[in-house]
């Protein structure tokens, strides 16, 4: 399977009838030290949220991470979105 060096997913979930309205982007990405790192954001659509970057010694690792918290926020009611949606 040939590996993009760039993945990103872009995930929201909105319930208007508990006010709420969230997003969750995940990617990965090369770093400088030969490594691959997991960027993950997340907030209230509308706001900057908060990130956090793991960084993986291989992308098959990195890969694996993402896949698990894809399906962690799918199984929460997170849906597939575009980037530019996002806001």
């Amino acid at each position: 399977m040939a590996r993009k060096d760039q993945h990103s997913l872009c995930l929201r979930r909105i319930d208007p009838t508990r006010n709420m309205r969230r997003f969750y982007v995940l990617s990965t990405q090369p770093n400088l030290f030969g490594g691959v790192s997991l960027v993950r954001n997340w907030g209230r659509i509308g706001t900057f949220g908060q990130s956090m970057v793991e960084t993986f010694h291989d992308a098959e690792d990195a890969d694996e991470a993402l896949n698990r918290l894809e399906r962690a926020k799918r199984r929460r009611g997170y849906r597939e979105t575009s980037a530019t949606e996002r806001d």
